[in-house]
């Protein structure tokens, strides 16, 4: 009998929706930073093992700052992602609940499918006992389906959750084939990972006004070649990235083409551009063309 389902990851920025999914899927797919906002788009990640396919949504965190038109794409890709889907992981981080995670649940909420609330990242609590009165207290919000406590970073009861999520998949021929872990192509792949040691290393100085975007993407035997284009909004923040003779952007460009290498399983010759596009995070039609259109 095969079991196959969706399952929506959902919370505010920075609860760790991407690191759990990387954790379930045994493999890094969804680009991971202590900035918020680091996840953009929807990605799906395809977990198939024991006669059952586990779709994972991975989404943008849902925000209050909604006045740039990349902040509304972003609230938007979220809320649909809980549309149709047979399960959702409400991510919360510990022992803090703030107005982000009401508008959150009130999201959910508003969907048919249960509701299963995720406190993550309990290996960083100093009092431990303080865990059991809290959660609790987080049962009186809402009728969730359970509450599961744990750490995407270390795996802990990571295990517990994923038999909870594969109790809930429906009778369903798989919808992918067996080997598929993405519904995203190589060349968004590649763009998310550069942006990702971009978010890394100066997520300070360009929180939100960069992005990337690949020009070229030649695979050929055991090499793929690639040439990406970061997108800046002024002078200054392309002499940020670019650093003091080329450092910088020397830097992002190794350790991007390390994961590349891993997550392609080939050698990789990556090649990387600044350029200004002013106001681009803010423009519908730049950010159709870079990509922020994938929402019918």
């Amino acid at each position: 009998m095969m079991r196959t389902g969706y399952v929506a990851i959902v919370g505010r920025p920075n609860v760790g929706k991407s690191t759990l999914m990387n954790r379930i899927l045994g493999q890094k797919l969804s680009i991971t930073s202590r900035k918020p906002q680091t996840t953009r788009h929807q990605i799906l990640g395809i977990l198939t093992e024991n006669d059952t396919q586990i779709i994972f949504v991975d989404t943008p965190g849902i925000h209050k700052i909604n006045d740039k038109a990349i902040n509304r794409y972003m609230n938007k890709a979220a809320t649909m992602a809980v549309r149709d889907v047979d399960v959702v992981l409400m991510l919360v981080d510990r022992m803090r609940w703030t107005d982000e995670d009401d508008m959150v649940l009130q999201t959910v909420q508003s969907q048919n499918a249960p509701v299963v609330l995720v406190v993550n990242k309990v290996d960083f609590l100093e009092d431990k006992e303080a865990l059991l009165p809290y959660l609790e207290k987080l049962s009186a919000k809402a009728p969730f389906a359970q509450i599961v406590p744990v750490s995407a970073k270390t795996g802990h009861n990571v295990d517990r959750l994923e038999n909870l999520i594969t109790s809930y998949m429906p009778e369903n021929p798989y919808f992918f084939p067996e080997d598929q872990i993405t519904d995203r192509s190589s060349r968004f792949l590649a763009a998310e990972l550069v942006r990702e040691k971009i978010m890394r290393q100066l997520g300070d100085e360009l929180p939100y006004a960069m992005t990337v975007e690949i020009e070229e993407f030649v695979h050929e035997g055991n090499l793929i070649e690639i040439s990406a284009l970061i997108l800046v909004e002024r002078p200054s923040q392309k002499r940020i990235v670019i650093g003091d003779a080329g450092y910088r952007i020397k830097q992002i460009g190794t350790e991007a083409r390390k994961d590349m290498e891993q997550l392609f399983d080939c050698k990789v010759m990556l090649n990387l551009w600044v350029k200004v596009k002013s106001n681009w995070s803010d423009d519908e039609r730049a950010l159709r063309s870079l990509g922020y259109d994938d929402l019918g």
